[in-house]
Formats: structure tokens, C-alpha cells, sequence
């Protein structure tokens, strides 16, 4: 038995040596293993093969026995430990599909009669692209992740600093300095971590501005400037995707759903060009209310759900005016403009 047990080693020891898989090891073992147990069997007994690799059967069978015992005894605990592992472990993002637990956080959605489980469910397979991260997009990011959104893109290249923290509730104070849209995804997935969130850390622009649009069902245009407006309204129209756009000056704000596919004006229809330098200023150079575009930007979220799950009437040909410091609301309608050189009206 000695002789054949260094016979293993060797081989083991060899196999090491050479690099070979453990599997491949153990089906060698097992092999030298099955030789001795066949020469036991057809040579008769006191046959010198037989006395030199042990000279009994029954020793073997025990030695045998024991390994399976082990083998049997590790395969379990593995076992075990996978189970355990992959109860402890956390859960992969995957659009499209709840996860264990997730439906609880959308009750108060689906006892909804107008979106129910099946709204919920175009909700996580949705794909949304919010543009800018600021004023407007804090809110609108947060209660679109907060409503089950699967897929929300962001796109910013600004940094959160302290002037920022008066409106934009997505950052913190700890956060000034961190990119917006890094700052934003922390926040989302705080509030949410089953939602995807893809970060885009950079400026719109007119060669990208497209590919971008790809991948996503719905555009939330928050920016404050009017040449990315002109920019996303003409990429939206292209791709004919709805573009849900709201702007904000110092106590009022206003949102409108833009979608020629749909029936509705497009953005350059309402506005053919962009006002004159210093009729309409920034919130920087003209100041705004802090809460304001968290009223607004809610309300951008509020149309991307009813969009995505065709519940109620999204204001699509319609705008919506908040006067907040005399608390009023009021809604205009809108038609597409004959001869738009966007969207051809």
C-alpha cells in the first residue's frame, strides 16, 4: 500500500509541477485508484502484484471509503456556503424585471387604478434621459428613481458648489466639488437602489446628442441655457422621442410636453428663436425661489409617469404656468407652427 500511496504523491506532486487543474489531478488519483482495486480483483491472492500494492482488498475499500466520506462531507459545507453567499449577497440591477422585495416600495402605485401593476411594470422596462442635474433635474431625478424609473440617464459637466444647495436637493453639502451627476446618482440610488443609473459626465453636444438619444424613451430637459433647448428639442424631433421641458425665472416656472409624433408642437414651434440678450436672464444673473424647481421639477416627473404608463392626458399642446408668489396656475394651449424649421409644423 506505501508503494502505491508514493505512487500518488508523485503523480500529484507531477501534476503540480506541470500546472494541471485539480480536477485533472483527482481524475488521475481516481484512476490509480480503480487499477489497484482491479488487480485485487482478477489476480489471485498472494499474486506479487497484489503484495506489493497492499496485498488486500479490504484495506483498500476502507481507505476508499473514507475519502468518499470527506468528499462527501466538503461537497456539503460548499454547498452550504453557496446558499449562504448568494442569500447575503446583493441582487444584480436588472432592467425590466422586479427583484425580491421590490414591489413592496410601489404599493401606493399599484393600488392606482390608473396605473396598477402593469404601469409599474412599463415603468422599470422605461428609459428615461434627464438633461442637466441642477435646479429642475434634482427633483425630477429623485422622484423618477423613487418611482421605479429602470434606466435613468443623466447628463451634466458641472461640479455641486454652495450656491447650488439653496434649490438643488439632490446634492450636499459633503458632496461640493463631486461632478453633478456622480452627486445625483448617489442620491438615486439612496432613495432607490434597484434602478439603473448611467452617469454622463460631460456637455451635450450636437455629434453626440443623437447616438445619446438611442438608448433612452424619454427626455426631461432641465437645462437653463436655450441653445442645448434647441439643441435636445431638435434631436428629440429626429428621433421622434417625447421631450418633457420646463424652465424657471425668479418666482414663476413653466412645463410643457413637446411631441410632434404625438400630435403635439415641438419646442422651437412655441419659441422660433432665442430672446434677445438680457430679456431673459439666468437664475444666476436674476435670482429664483429655492423651492420652486422642486414644484416644477416634480411636475416634469409627474408627466414622464403619466408618458410612460398612458395614464391621464400628459400636457402635450398645453403649457403650464406656477406663479408661485401669488399662487397661481394657469394653463395656455399650444399649436404647431406652420413652416418650423425643426419639426416642419
Amino acid at each position: 500500500m506505501a508503494l502505491v500511496l508514493v505512487i500518488a504523491a508523485a503523480l500529484w506532486g507531477l501534476g503540480v509541477v506541470m500546472g494541471t487543474s485539480v480536477r485533472a489531478r483527482l481524475a488521475t488519483l481516481a484512476a490509480l485508484y480503480a487499477l489497484v482495486l482491479v488487480v485485487h480483483l482478477i489476480l489471485p491472492v498472494g499474486h506479487p502484484l497484489r503484495m506489493a500494492t497492499g496485498g488486500s482488498l479490504q484495506g483498500w475499500l476502507i481507505l476508499g471509503g473514507f475519502v468518499a466520506l470527506g468528499a462527501g462531507y466538503a461537497l456539503v459545507l460548499r454547498r452550504l456556503r453557496t446558499r449562504v453567499e448568494d442569500r447575503e449577497a446583493p441582487e444584480a440591477p436588472e432592467p425590466g424585471r422586479f427583484r425580491t422585495g421590490e414591489l413592496e416600495r410601489y404599493t401606493r402605485h399599484i393600488v392606482l387604478r390608473e396605473l396598477g401593476g402593469p404601469g409599474q411594470k412599463r415603468l422599470k422596462q422605461a428609459r428615461v434621459l434627464v438633461v442637466g442635474a441642477g435646479g429642475l433635474g434634482s427633483p425630477a431625478l429623485l422622484y423618477l428613481a423613487a418611482a421605479g424609473v429602470g434606466t435613468i440617464g443623466v447628463i451634466d459637466d458641472d461640479v455641486v458648489d454652495a450656491g447650488n444647495l439653496q434649490r438643488q436637493v439632490a446634492h450636499t453639502d459633503g458632496r461640493i466639488g463631486m461632478a453633478k451627476v456622480f452627486s445625483a446618482k448617489m442620491a438615486m440610488e439612496a432613495v432607490n437602489p434597484y434602478v439603473v443609473v448611467r452617469p454622463y459626465e460631460r456637455r451635450l453636444d450636437a455629434d453626440t446628442v443623437g447616438a445619446l438619444l438611442e438608448d433612452y424613451d424619454v427626455v426631461l430637459d432641465g437645462t437653463d441655457n436655450f441653445d442645448t433647448r434647441y439643441m435636445v428639442n431638435a434631436a428629440c424631433v429626429a428621433a421622434g422621442k417625447p421631450l418633457i421641458s420646463g424652465a424657471l425665472s425668479q418666482w414663476e416656472g413653466q412645463l410643457s410636453v413637446f411631441d410632434p409624433a404625438g400630435g403635439g408642437p415641438c419646442y422651437q414651434c412655441i419659441f422660433p428663436e432665442a430672446p434677445a440678450p438680457g430679456l431673459a436672464p439666468s437664475c444666476a444673473e436674476a435670482g429664483v425661489l429655492g423651492p420652486l424647481p422642486g414644484v416644477v421639477g416634480s411636475m416634469m416627473a409627474v408627466e414622464c409617469v403619466k408618458q410612460i404608463t398612458g395614464a391621464g392626458q400628459v400636457l402635450r399642446g398645453e403649457m403650464l404656468i406656477y406663479d408661485a408668489l401669488w399662487g397661481e396656475t394657469r394653463k395656455i394651449g399650444l399649436k404647431r407652427r406652420e413652416g418650423c424649421p425643426c419639426c416642419g409644423g
